[in-house]
Formats: structure tokens, C-alpha cells, sequence
């Protein structure tokens, strides 16, 4: 089997797994697209955790309203 050459512009890819950004990640060697899209991402997690938080206060306060009754 041939070996897959970094350099070799001919040479078969890996398709490009989910973009996963860890906090404190170097950025260094990110493109401007790149951080972009790492934005986009962390923008999508921010919505994704207030949604959480909003569900949850409203449990909470649902459940104060019933046994304060």
C-alpha cells in the first residue's frame, strides 16, 4: 500500500474530522478561516448553554411555584 505523503499534492486525503476547538488551544497555526469557523462553533455552544440554563431555571422555579403552594 502506498504511503500518504503530506507534501504530495496528488495523494489521497483523509476526510477532515468535526472541528473540535479545547479552550487554551494554540492559534498559532490556524488560518483566519479557520479561527472563523472555530467561532461560529463556540458561538453555536454559547446558544447551545444558555438554551440549557434557561430550560433549567424554568424547571426550577416551576417546581418552587408548586411546593410553595
Amino acid at each position: 500500500m502506498a504511503r500518504m505523503d503530506e507534501d504530495d499534492p496528488f495523494a489521497p486525503r483523509r476526510p477532515k474530522g468535526p472541528v473540535i476547538h479545547e479552550i487554551g488551544q494554540l492559534l498559532d497555526l490556524l488560518s483566519v478561516a479557520e479561527i472563523d469557523e472555530r467561532i461560529e462553533l463556540l458561538r453555536g455552544e454559547i446558544a447551545r448553554l444558555e438554551s440549557a440554563r434557561d430550560s433549567k431555571e424554568a424547571s426550577r422555579k416551576a417546581a418552587d411555584a408548586f411546593f410553595k403552594s
